[in-house]
């Protein structure tokens, strides 16, 4: 078996339903009239035996218990190789601290998002005598499984929220938020679940694709605030908006990707609605909205 990818975890921070938002898509979650989706993970292999998870989410331990190609393979034996963070945002990077029970696993991510983890001293409890870290170069391919290469490179974005300034750059490219392209068992496939825009490196870079998991974030970029449930916008967040003219759907339109798929979706994004007009919209346009559970091959 060759080449896998199941997403873990489609939402964004706060998941669907969020634990404090009575909003209507949140309430529909709760009543089952949607699916419920944990937090931004996806769990990769390149041979069906060893699996490398982008991204430690805070429902990691649901996500695991829901994934049996994960499942303990003995006492103390799992599939787990390793485990990569693309940026250091608390979404990405809570789960880590579940995964603190003396299991033996190579954790990577830039120097940046290292220093991150460094300077918090709770970090700690995973126990570096048994937990790798290896700090990975931007543009220099590394082994993240058995038979899984790996590359990141920068995407724009920011920093996370807990380090912001006075002054907030949203489109910085650098160490803080990257991508991630993964080849091993005959497939090949890209991961950004954060982008603030489409510039022209991660354009050429996304040329012909052959599958593609991409920040779904918002639908439109004043849709929290539109809905009462923040002041900020999609931009400020550093995420691009599904619609409009400078959106991803737009912007991929002339790219050639085979398999696109969307990730990361905030809880008031109506795609999550397979209802929608919205929905319908993304999906005529050739994406794949993603779900917790789903399986997308190359």
């Amino acid at each position: 078996m060759g080449f896998r990818a199941h997403i873990l975890g489609a939402a964004a921070g706060g998941g669907l339903p969020q634990w404090n938002c009575g909003c209507a898509q949140c309430n529909m979650a709760r009543a089952g009239t949607i699916p419920p989706q944990t937090q931004s993970s996806l769990a990769v292999t390149a041979n069906g035996r060893d699996w490398a998870i982008l991204n430690a989410s805070p429902d990691i331990r649901q996500q695991l218990t829901a994934c049996a190609a994960l499942h303990p393979t003995g006492l103390r034996e799992v599939p787990l190789a390793s485990v990569l963070v693309t940026n250091g945002d608390i979404d990405h990077v809570a789960g880590l601290l579940t995964l603190r029970e003396m299991q033996a696993f190579t954790l990577f991510a830039t120097a940046g998002i290292h220093e991150v983890l460094a300077a918090n001293p709770i970090f700690a409890a995973l126990n570096e005598s048994v937990v790798a870290r290896e700090t990975v170069a931007l543009g220099q391919p590394f082994d993240l499984a058995p038979g899984l290469r790996a590359e990141l490179f920068a995407v724009p974005g920011k920093v996370p929220l807990y380090l912001e300034g006075e002054t907030v750059e949203t489109d910085l490219v650098g160490e803080q938020t990257v991508g991630v392209h993964l080849q091993g068992g005959g497939g090949e496939a890209l991961y950004i679940p954060g982008c603030a825009v489409l510039n022209a490196d991660l354009r050429a870079r996304l040329r012909g694709a052959p599958l593609v998991f991409f920040d779904g974030t918002l639908w439109r970029d004043d849709e929290m605030v539109r809905a009462g449930l923040g002041a900020k916008t999609g931009k400020r967040m550093g995420h691009i908006s599904m619609s409009g003219p400078d959106g991803s759907i737009a912007g991929f339109a002339d790219l050639g990707v085979a398999r696109k798929v969307f990730v990361h979706m905030n809880n008031t994004n109506p795609v999550l609605d397979p209802g929608s007009a919205e929905r319908a919209e993304a999906e005529a346009a050739g994406w794949i909205i993603g779900q917790d559970g789903m399986e997308v091959s190359p």
